[in-house]
């Protein structure tokens, strides 16, 4: 009844008030030890704690000592940071090299500066507080240019100001809307921009949570249902340097295989070998690109998780085999539920090894899923994660390495859509409940199968695609936004929501192009395929009762400018694999909002509809049906028009026309992009590179490109290459250099072009110090185009 007008009758409004929230008081006595400064108050106690000297962490508790155990998600140790420590009558003052720390004593009031004495944050006077239900809670200033970014996977538009969020990993299938504020990840993090400046904050608390950015325009707050108050604050100054902050602590993405990175086909579901090899034979029929196929859960024996249905998928490992020698890699998906069945052996050895979530009387808990009734791992034991992982072998000894985890919020079939929060996890020794660690529970799981996957694979990365996480993720999974619907409404969420994912450490995200439920159509599928070219992860997925929506389902004028945008990501893949080298080290996303590059321009703080790939390319959606222009704002700068050359102003808004086969792109004059040819996969050897020039008036910027071999982890020990363009305007010409700066992995490519847009001068190329041959300049074309072999390059 409460999606009718019953639940807004008069008299129903919920008379519910929440327990009234008691400070933590007035500083009682200090103590300074190593890193961390040790509070005793009227009412709790607090310790404050340096990470780095730009990285502080506050936790509170009102009935102890604080612990500094870590959830999972943390993995960073703090290091050795020399602090000051001044205390007067009314407060204490604590300073790294980067941050100050001034405590208020009467009561506690803790305010963040920077090295130029400029205030970061700030608490409220409510300070932090807990209330007779053991909630703990934060209040801080809200300043009036402030605005918040982050908090994971949200719906609504980018700039969370005036918004409040709940941390509870929850299964969606409808709706998805900016009403919905918890899906599927958990991340209780965010950054904030004010006045061009940087910061972040990432409440380390495993319970339900809530961020509330909305209640007051001077205050926000951030609670949670129970355990201690613990968070980190990232002192910026840049959003580059908070992500990278945030990243130090939690993790980062270990550098994807590249086939990962490619065109990605799933239904819910293919439901047999021949289907799967008759969509193989289409997609190569037509010229479309593909590397990854997705097997839904009707490819296993009832539901069955490590089990392929005999009489659909007669033949697997020849199946894998087959499509292996094509490029293609499956990727199956693996449920948490095991199915409750005394002749199935993976349930078998989850009851005979204690593996499974239990009550604290003993009794396992079950909860129906597609098997039916069923059990579930207790992913906070290492014994149980290090078993589920074994259990992988079941795929990756017929060559399967990607698995595709769903379902893991846990998602059960019941009115809370989760399990009894009254079950009890083993945690290592340290049992907890399920209302305590529900968040962790897929972050958990993606740190079994990832682990398991890659002990199996000999050297090779794995890929694992997750629906369920908590901050951490990352450094186990890309992540899917969930079960979408082919809506056009749903298209333009899908932007924010990949933006702010990437801004709170997830860089290798996307969500189901065309819509995962409803009816698409033509042009929605083709505008989305468009802006999937550029999502990190780009995948077409579709539930079985809806319409077909593989490329070519809605005739040849639709087929065709799929298959161009389809093709296109391959062009742009050696320009995106080096942005995912970028992210796998510093953090830093991959698909980023304006705001993310020039936070002080006011035109980008809730640029929702625009989006950056790297530091210098534009990407502006057509994203309305029958629209064929739209306003795209370019901020400081020159602009090319990556499809007409066009030059374009920056600092301005410009009316575009963009017509069904366009998806307007612009590059920022100064830059190179390096880009490869179109190829039937990833796999498929590169015979050539094209390095795109766009100089300004200043030559080109510096760009590193970045190369290895897209399949093991050989590049820890080294085996990479790194190649450096630049170039410099001089009187008569312009003088580009490259120069080898790393080669110790042998590209696969023989030739590389470089290709001057805009050119007005001659061109000198120099490659490692050689002068080499001018190019012949054509001033009617604006285009200059020089191949040089790999081999003058070492």
């Amino acid at each position: 009844m409460q999606d009718t007008s019953f639940a807004i009758q008069p008299g129903m409004k919920s008379q519910r008030k929440g327990a009234a929230f008691r400070s933590v008081g007035a500083v009682v006595s200090s103590k300074l030890e190593n890193n961390s400064l040790n509070l005793s108050c009227e009412n709790g106690y607090v310790t404050v704690c340096f990470y780095r000297d730009d990285i502080v962490r506050v936790v509170m508790n009102p009935k102890e000592q604080p612990s500094l155990s870590s959830s999972f998600a943390v993995v960073k140790e703090p290091e050795e940071v020399e602090v000051s420590f001044a205390e007067s009558e009314d407060e204490i003052r604590l300073s790294s090299g980067k941050l100050a720390i001034v405590i208020h004593k009467s009561p506690i009031r803790i305010t963040v500066l920077d090295e130029q004495g400029r205030t970061i944050i700030q608490d409220h006077e409510s300070s932090m507080g807990f209330n007779e239900k053991k909630e703990v809670i934060c209040f801080k200033e809200m300043h009036p240019a402030d605005h918040f970014y982050g908090f994971g996977e949200k719906t609504s538009f980018l700039d969370k100001r005036g918004e409040k969020m709940t941390m509870w990993n929850t299964d969606v299938y409808a709706p998805h809307n900016p009403e919905i504020d918890a899906l599927y990840q958990s991340i209780p993090y965010f950054m904030g921009i004010r006045n061009g400046m940087a910061y972040g904050l990432f409440f380390d608390n495993t319970f339900k949570s809530v961020f509330d950015m909305r209640t007051s325009n001077e205050t926000y707050s951030f609670w949670a249902e129970g355990g201690q108050l613990d968070y980190y604050l990232f002192a910026g100054p840049k959003p580059k340097d908070v992500v990278e902050q945030y990243t130090e602590i939690t993790g980062r993405m270990p550098l994807p295989p590249k086939w990962s990175l490619g065109y990605h086909q799933s239904r819910y579901s293919y439901e047999s070998e021949q289907e799967v090899r008759e969509l193989v034979k289409e997609f190569q029929e037509r010229d479309i690109p593909l590397d990854a196929i997705y097997l839904d859960i009707h490819y296993m024996d009832g539901y069955r998780v490590f089990t392929f249905d005999e009489e659909r998928f007669p033949n697997p490992e020849k199946l894998m085999e087959d499509l292996k020698q094509e490029g293609i890699h499956v990727i199956p998906i693996v449920d948490p539920g095991v199915k409750e069945d005394p002749e199935y052996p993976i349930y078998q050895e989850g009851v005979n090894g204690d593996y499974f979530c239990k009550y604290l009387e003993g009794n396992l808990y079950f909860g129906d899923v597609w098997p039916g009734k069923s059990a579930f791992p207790d992913f906070t034991s290492e014994d149980v994660r290090k078993w589920w992982g074994e259990k992988h072998k079941f795929y990756s000894r017929m060559g399967i390495e990607g698995i595709w985890n769903d379902m893991n919020e846990p998602a059960v079939f019941n009115e809370t859509k989760t399990m009894d929060l009254k079950v009890m996890h083993k945690n290592d020794g340290n049992p907890k409940t399920h209302r305590e660690l529900h968040n962790l529970y897929g972050l958990l799981m993606g740190e079994a199968t990832y682990e398991g996957m890659k002990a199996q694979l000999d050297g090779k990365r794995p890929f694992l695609l997750t629906r369920a996480g908590f901050a951490g993720v990352q450094r186990y999974s890309t992540v899917w936004t969930g079960d979408n619907r082919s809506f056009w409404e749903h298209l333009q969420m899908s932007l924010p929501m990949c933006m702010n994912l990437g801004m709170s450490g997830v860089p290798f995200c996307g969500p189901d192009v065309g819509g995962f439920a409803h009816d698409t159509t033509g042009q929605l599928l083709t505008r989305w395929t468009q802006v999937g070219m550029f999502t990190p992860y780009f995948r077409n997925h579709s539930v079985l009762e809806s319409i077909r929506q593989e490329p070519w389902s809605f005739g040849e004028e639709y087929e065709k400018i799929i298959r161009k945008y389809i093709q296109e990501r391959y062009v742009w893949l050696p320009y995106l694999y080096t942005l995912f080298r970028e992210a796998s080290l510093t953090g830093v996303p991959v698909m980023r909002p304006l705001v993310f590059e020039y936070p002080e321009d006011q035109n980008t703080f809730n640029l929702s509809d625009q989006f950056m790939i790297g530091s210098h390319v534009i990407v502006a959606p057509i994203m309305k049906p029958d629209t064929y222009h739209r306003v795209v704002y370019l901020p400081e700068g020159s602009w090319v028009n990556y499809w007409t050359e066009e030059k374009l102003e920056g600092g301005k808004h410009h009316l575009i026309e963009a017509d069904m086969a366009t998806m307007p792109i612009f590059v920022k004059e100064g830059v190179t992009l390096v880009h490869g040819s179109v190829k039937n996969s990833a796999e498929e050897k590169e015979s050539e590179i094209k390095v795109h020039l766009y100089p300004s008036e200043n030559g080109l910027n510096q760009y590193v490109h970045y190369e290895d071999d897209g399949k093991t982890f050989e590049y820890h020990q080294g085996s990479y290459f790194q190649m450096e363009i630049c170039g410099k305007k001089a009187e008569d010409s312009l003088d580009i250099t490259v120069d080898v700066l790393h080669n110790q992995y042998d590209p696969e490519w023989e030739r590389m072009s470089l290709v001057v847009h805009g050119a007005t001068q001659e061109l000198k190329v120099q490659m490692n110090g050689v002068l080499q041959d001018e190019a012949e300049f054509d001033p009617g074309s604006g285009l200059i185009e020089f191949s040089v072999e790999k081999s003058g390059l070492y």
